[in-house]
């Protein structure tokens, strides 16, 4: 168990990078145009949830603060791709990506808050 946890631990902390580059990216890119509300918020997504990745990849244990971390990086990429999909190509991924995307970042934060907790119960 310990070799595959690290494999989706490396992977977090890759997608933990990536989000945060993406922020980063998506800020400096909103500095320097018009009027543009999706770059905004791709910044805004992506710097807080490339940092929540980041520890959870460094510090989440157990099933549960692992499957919010999957959760939490797959909606956070499925949203952020999705508004620059829609900044850049003048439409989106796919029907209901961004709900999609924002549902699955919820359930990520409800999962490691429940995570949390059944780590602290068992402790």
């Amino acid at each position: 168990m310990a070799a595959a946890y690290g494999k989706v631990s490396r992977a977090i902390l890759a997608a933990a990078g990536l989000v945060g580059a993406v922020g980063v990216m998506a800020a400096a890119a909103a500095s320097h145009s018009g009027e543009s509300r999706n770059l905004g918020a791709i910044a805004a997504i992506c710097l807080a949830h490339g940092p929540a990745l980041l520890a959870l990849g460094l510090a989440g244990r157990g099933r549960v603060l692992e499957w919010a971390a999957i959760i939490l990086a797959l909606g956070t990429i499925v949203f952020a791709g999705d508004l620059g999909m829609r900044e850049w190509l003048g439409r989106g991924a796919f029907p209901g990506a961004a709900p999609l995307g924002g549902g699955a970042m919820i359930v990520g934060w409800l999962a490691a808050a429940i995570g949390g907790l059944v780590h602290f119960r068992s402790s």
